[in-house]
């Protein structure tokens, strides 16, 4: 009761960090009986997000690889898989009970009931630019090259479609980088800028698109591309990666 006391005199929102003890305790119970399932396809770069902050978290899951080609058995055009995830898009992860079906749900899922490591900067500030760049990517950028639209495109267009909506993305992107990056996107903290960066990256050189006119882009991905939470979920060493690009 006295460390209660302590802690009320200092201003803390004890109701606020009991129902924070409550929902952590809840988590630690449900995550002991059941080893998180994430649904993944290899190049995707929503899926890479996705096992770069798993990795981040240090949270063991088991990977069921899920395609978005048609024509692999295990895809996510399948009835079963419509009710995993009713968009039949990936990723998806089922967790504490709870299936999940958006990187950007998924992982704030993960940052609210693990907060540690944090992936979101405790300064509000930070905070909201990191999520500026979060949306950016995620809903300004990556859309427009995911594989249904361009396959909508058609095979002619598409690398042309991709490129140029890449490097409209980058130019603002790269304004913004370079006002708030540090070490990392935003200062000196590894937060969920950096997870949404690599794979958007990856997607740029994946569709050859121009990166010279953007160098906070390129030195903050070969940076990040040192980090093990990187190197260890890259597409190239997922058990789905087909073997002519496996650790290419």
């Amino acid at each position: 009761m006295a460390a209660v006391r302590q802690l009320a005199q200092k201003g803390f929102n004890l109701d606020k960090l009991y129902r924070l003890f409550k929902t952590s305790s809840s988590v630690r119970n449900m995550s002991t009986n059941t080893k998180p399932l994430l649904y993944s396809y290899w190049p995707s770069s929503c899926s890479w997000r996705v096992r770069i902050a798993l990795a981040v978290k240090k949270i063991e899951y088991d990977i069921k690889p899920t395609s978005l080609l048609s024509t692999v058995s295990e895809n996510a055009y399948t009835e079963e898989y419509r009710e995993v995830n009713p968009m039949q898009k990936v990723p998806s992860l089922q967790i504490d009970g709870h299936t999940l079906c958006d990187s950007v749900a998924i992982m704030h899922y993960l940052e609210e009931t693990r907060p540690q490591p944090a992936l979101l900067p405790q300064d509000p500030v930070k905070r909201a630019k990191v999520r500026e760049i979060v949306e950016l990517i995620s809903s300004g950028i990556q859309p427009l090259q995911n594989s249904s639209v361009l396959n909508y495109v058609g095979k002619e267009k598409s690398l042309e479609w991709a490129q140029h909506w890449i490097s409209r993305g980058f130019r603002g992107l790269e304004k913004v980088l370079s006002q708030s990056a540090g070490k990392f996107c935003v200062g000196d903290e590894l937060t969920m800028a950096d997870i949404f960066l690599v794979p958007q990256v990856g997607n740029a050189r994946r569709y050859k698109a121009d990166l010279s006119p953007y160098p906070t882009i390129v030195r903050l991905d070969q940076d990040l591309q040192k980090l093990d939470v990187v190197k260890n979920t890259h597409p190239n060493k997922q058990p789905d990666c087909p073997p002519k690009f496996a650790e290419k």
